[in-house]
């Protein structure tokens, strides 16, 4: 009997395997607008902001400073959850402040 139920799993778990691996979802390329401008740390904050969101959120802010920046960035970590040390936080904003502060 168990020999009979452990077959029949098998026959039926095959099926769904093959179905699984035919599943694939591949995205758009990122609109050009989106990508951030170069500068020191920019990949951490590509990484970093990227888990959660586009970085059309980043490119689409209004331009505040780094007291702002620190505060969007804080709220991502305590509200939204996400993983960011302090130092890598630290760099982010200084990355976010230089390239979409304030114009000077």
């Amino acid at each position: 009997m168990t020999r009979i139920l452990a077959s029949a799993i098998v026959v039926l778990a095959l099926p769904l395997a093959a179905l699984a691996a035919d599943k694939s979802i591949t995205l758009p390329a990122d609109h050009p607008y989106g990508a951030l401008k170069p500068g020191p740390s920019v990949e951490i904050a590509r990484i970093y902001c990227g888990v959660c969101h586009s970085t059309d959120y980043i490119v689409m802010q209004p331009r505040v400073d780094a007291k702002q920046w620190q505060a969007l960035v804080t709220k991502m970590i305590k509200v939204n959850g996400a993983p960011i040390s302090d130092q890598d936080a630290k760099t982010i904003v200084e990355y976010l402040a230089s390239e979409y502060g304030p114009v000077k």
